[in-house]
């Protein structure tokens, strides 16, 4: 039995989203005439309570977009160190917007309003405009650690007060909706701009979505075009969304609770010196007296993946296609190790 724990984009869809995909009405996305996105944005957008939506390849692009959108030449972005944004999106800040970044340190990859009060840029020819704070949730460097709405509203605030959008990298929300309880409609009403993935934890081939306001999304739309995310018959993928928005979402549960019993396995092995806490579907394990390479051999001749994830740690993603049968299996092939 293979079992691939490198991340929650490697599942393949359901049978049930196979039949929505297969059935969906589509026409042509960049005229704006495809059934099925159309019912995609409309569907997020007003679960989020916001404006409107758009479609797009991945979650890289529409955070890109989003920083396209809120930055530019001579402006600064506020983020964590540890951000996707900035770690795991090819320089795109750079690249695509031609922006500053200001890097902060935080626990378990998170930031305070605090933190940002003091590193937002003074009105000085000498320094690049604070424009932008961007948020991840769930953080991926920091195992799966969730936000929750008690400490995003002091920096929404604080974003408010001194005209700074806000934006969230929301590739993983879902996964701390279901263990806060918070709503998304909670979430919508914080920021200025949110990017949601479908092919992570919500089990779609591809495709993730950005929300915001009318005029955010339009602008999007152009922005989209211009870095060739326009696609054309994309309901088929589009319908893969609304299945797992509405099949998909309660059962990240499972993922998390496999999550914890995968993190207490791993705990017990002598190479092993921490275990990040587990918060979520990411396990992120500190080794000792060996390497990640080296690790991830022993792992990889179990025929379990895993990814490096620094110089001493090695991560491990549950997900859809990882069950309680996956576990139990996991569990006897690391006692081989």
């Amino acid at each position: 039995m293979l079992i691939d724990l490198r991340s929650d984009t490697v599942t393949r869809p359901t049978p049930g989203m196979k039949e929505a995909m297969f059935s969906a009405p589509i026409g042509d996305d960049v005229f704006g005439e495809d059934p099925t996105v159309n019912a995609l944005e409309d569907k997020i957008a007003k679960l989020f309570g916001m404006e409107a939506a758009l479609f797009c390849p991945s979650g890289t692009m529409t955070n890109q977009i989003a920083i396209r959108l809120h930055t530019g030449p001579q402006r600064e972005v506020i983020c964590h160190q540890y951000s996707h944004i900035y770690l795991y999106e090819g320089g795109g800040i750079m690249a695509n917007s031609l922006a500053s970044v200001k890097l902060l340190s935080g626990d378990l990859g998170k930031i305070t309003a605090a933190q940002v009060a003091e590193s937002i840029n003074p009105d000085d020819v000498h320094a690049p405009e604070t424009t932008l704070v961007s948020l991840e949730n769930t953080m991926n460097k920091g195992g799966g650690s969730i936000y929750t709405l008690d400490e995003i509203k002091p920096i929404h605030a604080l974003c408010k007060e001194k005209g700074i959008k806000l934006h969230l990298d929301g590739a993983r929300l879902f996964n701390a909706l279901v263990e806060t309880g918070e709503s998304p409609a909670d979430w919508g009403a914080h920021f200025d701009t949110i990017s949601i993935c479908l092919s992570k934890g919500l089990g779609c081939p591809i495709g993730s979505v950005l929300l915001g306001s009318k005029t955010d999304i339009k602008r999007a739309r152009k922005v989209r075009k211009v870095f060739g995310g326009g696609m054309r018959q994309a309901g088929f993928l589009a319908a893969a969304g609304i299945y797992a928005l509405d099949h998909q979402v309660d059962r990240l549960k499972d993922d998390h609770a496999r999550a914890r019993a995968l993190g207490e396995m791993l705990s017990k092995l002598p190479a092993v010196s921490e275990i990040f806490p587990v918060a979520t579907n990411i396990v992120i394990a500190r080794l000792e007296g060996t390497t990640p390479e080296e690790f991830m051999k022993k792992l990889s001749d179990q025929n379990i993946k895993s990814v490096k994830f620094g110089k001493d740690l090695v991560r491990f993603v549950t997900h859809l296609d990882f069950g309680d049968e996956h576990l139990e299996e996991f569990g006897e092939k690391i006692g081989k190790i």
